[in-house]
């Protein structure tokens, strides 16, 4: 993009904006910090980047300057853009502007009239003998001397139509400097006039006087003193002397504004006469110092009175007068100008500086504060120039020359011209160094013979002494040949444009448009020449990879080619031979350059930049191919053009991509190596295609299947080094899948590209991979639930992770993840259990209590599932194929794990004690635990929509469902069992057995000796502390309240029913008061113990608990009329102040 030169800083910042928003859009949000500020901090960051430590001042003065050449140019500003560009010196210039007299309206107008009065005999001359260029017919020979006669007529009446101008030679239009650009637009006599008032100068005098020698005609005892003055300003007096020794050393400081001050200073004596109104003056001098004068003292003869004895009168004084800063040099010179000092003759001359680009030279007399004239240096060059014949006065002479106007001056010393040459190039700031003549004249020019071997000035007054510029001046324009002159005008023009910061694309600035036109206009240039030698210039900078835009290739072939074939866009009927030669060398040309564009659109045309030039090119293109300007080209010819290319293009893109990627085919270089740079290689490429998308896809909106047909093609050479590094791999390898996740993911979002050729195969050369990996998968898993069951403790993961240390669990692999190697018919290591896992900043036993087997089996089958989900396979039969396998496995794993628990858990019970002393296991919780779990990931793992596997997943549901069922059903009974058992003992205080008396007996007995304990108590509490742990164990370690409330229901149904059924046999029978004591408190504890672990009042008040209470109310009753308080505080009513 640099080095084409057609893209500007607002095209890099637009190209920056638009990559780093969209990788910044891709990024997940930030609490705290929205992308919005992130984009404007990164774009700041560019801006600060690109202006560097550069002043923000001086940055738009530079962008200024660079787009001073798109504005509309005074002449003088042409002037000197022409200079730059024909390498021409400023002082050449001005000697042609001189000489052709450019400033003079009247002399250009008749030049004009002269020169169409040459090109009218030159188009007669051509009739006359028949001179003609060779044309495509004979019948354009007339034609062509007629075409000749009609320009040079438009030209005439042009010239007629302007008005006289009423301005003489010195007339010139002036312009306002521009503030904003002091270093480019400030040309020619661009600027503001001075005027005599901003040259006032400020000086400063010293005036010593040191003392007086010849006084005698006073008496020595005398005193006399003197005084001094600057004409103009005040007066000042020395000290008193004695007339024989006037001596003082008195300093008097003035200022003045007058480069030529005048100084008077006068000696007087005291009058002694005692009428005498006034000191007698004694002698005076008068004085004109300078800034050049001598520092020192020195004597000066007075002036005195007639018949005065003092004739020989002296004073010793010193005058210093100092230099301003803003007077750079001075002293008397010759001057002869145009506008200016128009009489030969000596001035003193000040050259001043106004401010730091502003120079006047400046001439003054004597007590004039103000310049009598003044000339502005601004645009003048000064150099060395010969004795002028004629002028009379002057030994050394120097020019100051510009448009219009030359100024000879002339010294007396060569030293004194040295100074001022240096002086004058120091303030005039230009380019031209003076060069100091290896010899001076030897004679003064009065005498008129200055010294032969004298070296020429190439700034001089003699025609005869113009180095080299003397034939330009004199030369004939209708003797050249304009039309060689106009190619390498444009060619030298172009290059100058083209080198410009400003980004041009080919196109000239409209001041240099506006001379084109003028030359071709003013000289008969033919406009299919100037367009064929505009393309040629253009085609040799565009194909040095330099950018021109494709519109103006397109204007000025569209111009050539409609002149050509006779179609007159500039009025012109005639077409020579070697027009048409050049057309078609020039069409051959351009149809080379823009076949290589198109091929190289990616680097012609970068991140489709300039916007529109490669849309413009195909438009061009379409137009080259054409035949004549009438008959359009075949919609078929343009897309077999296009298709070839873009062929080539792939090719080309996709070797400029592995060079850039630098993958070289090395044998030796490991699988891991190789897969790593397809994978980078594959992003790239992803890459490449995405911006051919978004940045090329609209110029080629014409062929959008040429496009789609250029991406397969790049993705088939693609595709070679793909299968090779694939081939590499070892077998049963799964790294290679996150290559088929990053290919297919880009693939499936391409409408052009999915299901395509590359897509297709890439599908083909993963099929058996991932049909290898589930069957791998999938004995696996079996294997490890058939080994996982057989050595299973049972033991819940959230009683062994408690004491684990904290690692991340295994995740599904997926981008950037690769799948580590799976042994034959073994787990992957990234799929161990889960029992050695935990997660991190989550209480891992409150998410898993299943068993080690059943979370592995769960974890496993979701992990395949969702790796399989997360491959978005593209075919939908096969993808449809591998869901329902996956699901179809999940059901049978399921299956299986249900039927294994449902045997260990049949096993636990048949083993486990029918005494109170029975706790439910932690390991038969884990059971329920993995049934509960194994419903839960039915509904993910085994649910898919079509009919047959929703029924297949119904079968499981009923599975999972008739085994919970059995499984309470079982737990309950044990629960039964227990409470069997403790009936059975409370049956033995059954009225009228023998061992109820036996033990009646016992216990009064031995009561009256010793505390015997409470008969039905301990066996109460044993009962009671069995049913609340079995209570806590269930509610801790099974995590379904619902199953719980389940297994609670049915226990506290099943108990009541079992004591129902003991009374009811005994209802013929009065209760043991200790039968009646036990019973009492364990259904009392019961009933409180359910209804806290949440069962129902209408489960907890069931007809068995009613049959039971009301039984249990009436032998409370009858014991308390028989034995009064036997009982001991037992009783159903409800009391705060029994014990828990």
């Amino acid at each position: 993009m640099v080095q084409s030169g057609g893209c500007s800083a607002g095209d890099f910042r637009e190209v920056f904006k638009k990559n780093i928003e969209r990788r910044v859009r891709s990024l997940p949000e930030i609490d705290g910090l929205s992308k919005e500020t992130v984009l404007s901090s990164w774009i700041a960051k560019y801006d600060a980047i690109y202006r560097g430590d550069e002043d923000q001042r001086r940055q738009t003065q530079r962008t200024h300057m660079s787009a001073v050449s798109e504005l509309i140019l005074s002449k003088e500003q042409l002037y000197e853009m022409f200079q730059q560009i024909l390498g021409i010196k400023k002082f050449e210039h001005q000697l042609l502007y001189n000489a052709c007299q450019l400033d003079n309206v009247d002399e250009q107008a008749a030049q004009i009239r002269r020169e169409l009065d040459g090109r009218l005999q030159l188009a007669e001359k051509v009739a006359r003998e028949r001179r003609y260029p060779k044309f495509l017919s004979k019948d354009m020979e007339p034609l062509y001397v007629e075409e000749l006669r009609s320009s040079v007529n438009l030209l005439m009446a042009n010239l007629e139509s302007l008005p006289v101008s009423k301005g003489g030679p010195d007339f010139k239009q002036k312009l306002k400097r521009s503030s904003a650009n002091n270093s480019f637009l400030d040309m020619g006599d661009e600027g503001d006039v001075l005027s005599k008032s901003d040259v006032v100068l400020s000086f400063t005098l010293e005036i010593v006087i040191m003392e007086v020698q010849g006084l005698k005609s006073v008496a020595p005892n005398r005193i006399v003193y003197c005084t001094m003055e600057v004409e103009g300003g005040e007066k000042l007096q020395t000290d008193q002397a004695e007339a024989s020794r006037p001596q003082w050393g008195t300093q008097g400081d003035f200022m003045t504004t007058h480069p030529l001050p005048v100084v008077k200073v006068k000696l007087f004596t005291e009058s002694t006469g005692v009428l005498a109104l006034e000191d007698k003056e004694l002698g005076r001098v008068i004085l004109n110092p300078t800034t050049n004068g001598p520092k020192q003292a020195e004597h000066h003869r007075m002036v005195v009175a007639k018949n005065s004895p003092d004739a020989d009168l002296k004073i010793k004084l010193a005058v210093r007068m100092d230099k301003p800063p803003n007077m750079k040099h001075s002293g008397y010179l010759y001057a002869l100008g145009q506008r200016v000092w128009k009489r030969w003759k000596r001035r003193y001359f000040v050259l001043v500086q106004v401010s730091q680009y502003t120079f006047a030279m400046c001439s003054y007399r004597e007590k004039k504060a103000e310049p009598q004239e003044l000339m502005q240096l601004e645009g003048y060059t000064v150099d060395y120039s010969d004795p002028q014949p004629g002028l009379q006065g002057g030994q050394v002479f120097f020019s100051a020359v510009k448009e219009g106007d030359l100024v000879v001056f002339a010294s007396d010393d060569e030293q004194d011209r040295l100074l001022w040459v240096q002086a004058m190039y120091r303030a005039t700031g230009q380019s031209y160094k003076p060069v100091a003549p290896t010899q001076n004249p030897t004679k003064n020019c009065r005498g008129g013979n200055p010294g032969k071997d004298a070296a020429a000035s190439p700034i001089s007054l003699d025609p005869t002494q113009r180095q080299g510029v003397e034939e330009l001046i004199s030369a004939v324009p209708c003797r050249f040949d304009h039309a060689t002159l106009l190619a390498l005008l444009q060619k030298h023009t172009l290059k100058h444009r083209m080198n410009d910061s400003f980004s041009c694309l080919g196109w000239f600035s409209p001041g240099q448009v506006f001379v084109l036109d003028e030359y071709c206009a003013r000289y008969g240039i033919r406009g299919c020449h100037r367009h064929l030698s505009y393309l040629k210039d253009l085609m040799e900078y565009a194909e040095n990879k330099a950018l021109v835009d494709p519109t103006l290739l397109h204007y000025s072939y569209a111009f050539c080619a409609s002149h050509v074939h006779g179609n007159r866009p500039d009025g012109m009927a005639t077409v020579t031979e070697e027009e048409k030669e050049q057309f078609e060398d020039i069409r051959g040309r351009l149809m080379s350059l823009l076949e290589y564009q198109i091929t190289h659109f990616r680097y012609c045309f970068p991140f489709g930049r300039p916007d529109g030039a490669l849309k413009a090119t195909l438009s061009l293109q379409e137009r080259v191919l054409m035949k004549d300007i009438t008959t359009l080209v075949p919609p078929e010819e343009m897309k077999k053009l296009v298709q070839k290319c873009l062929e080539q293009a792939a090719l080309l893109n996709y070797s400029q991509l592995t060079e850039y990627a630098q993958i070289e085919a090395d044998a030796q270089a490991s699988p891991e190596k190789k897969l790593e740079d397809i994978m980078r290689l594959g992003e790239l490429c992803i890459e490449v295609v995405q911006q051919n998308d978004e940045h090329h896809s609209e110029a080629f909106s014409w062929w959008p299947e040429l496009m789609a047909e250029h991406a397969e093609k790049f993705l088939s050479l693609y595709t070679v080094d793909m299968d090779a590094a694939l081939q590499f791999q070892p077998v049963d390898s799964w790294a290679s899948f996150p290559l088929f996740q990053l290919l297919n993911n880009f693939l499936q979002t391409d409408p052009s590209l999915c299901n395509g050729t590359f897509h297709k195969h890439l599908q083909n050369m993963f099929v058996p991979l991932v049909v290898r990996y589930i069957d791998l998968m999938e004995s696996s898993i079996a294997q490890s639930i058939h080994r996982g069951f057989e050595q299973e403790t049972w033991q819940s993961v959230k009683t062994i992770t408690n004491n684990l240390p904290s690692v991340p669990l295994p995740k599904v692999p997926s981008l950037p993840l690769s799948l580590p190697q799976m042994p034959s018919f073994s787990a992957p290591t990234w799929m161990g259990p889960l029992c050695d896992s935990t997660l991190q900043g989550i209480n891992l036993p409150d998410i898993f209590n299943g068993s080690a087997t059943s979370e592995d089996l769960f974890w496993k089958l979701d992990a395949l599932q969702m790796f399989v989900m997360d491959l978005h396979w593209p075919e939908q039969e096969f993808a449809k194929h591998l869901e329902q396998r996956l699901k179809l496995m999940a059901s049978d794993m399921m299956e299986a794990c249900t039927k294994r628990t449902k045997a260990a858990f049949d096993g636990k019970m048949q083993k486990a004690s029918r005494s109170p002393d029975f706790r439910v296991s932690l390991s038969v919780c884990t059971m329920f635990n993995v049934l509960m779990d194994a419903k839960k990931q039915c509904s993910k793992l085994c649910v898919l929509d079509s009919g047959q596997e929703q029924q297949y997943h119904s079968k499981i549901d009923v599975l999972i469902e008739d085994a919970f069922k059995e499984m309470i059903s079982s737990l309950v009974s044990k629960f039964g069992a227990v409470l069997d058992s403790v009936l059975s003992k409370l049956s033995r205080y059954d009225e009228g057995t023998f061992f109820s008396s036996i033990l009646s007996f016992t216990v009064k007995a031995a009561a009256k000796y010793v505390d015997v304990p409470k008969p039905g108590t301990d066996l109460a509490d044993t009962y009671i502390t069995f049913v609340r742990q079995n209570q806590d164990i269930l509610r801790d370690r099974v995590k379904d309240e619902m199953y719980t409330e389940k297994v609670f229901d049915q226990w506290y149904t099943s108990s009541m029913k079992a004591v129902c059924v003991w009374l009811t046999d005994r209802l013929d029978l009065q209760l043991h008061i200790y039968q009646l004591k036990t019973l009492i408190k364990i259904v009392k504890k019961s009933y409180r113990d359910f209804r806290l672990q949440g069962v129902l009042d209408a489960t907890l008040n069931n007809k068995s608990y009613e049959a039971i209470y009301n039984r249990l109310t009436v032998e409370e009753a009858t014991v308390a009329v028989k034995a009064g308080d036997g009982l001991q505080g037992v009783t159903m009513r409800d009391s705060d102040e029994e014990d828990g």
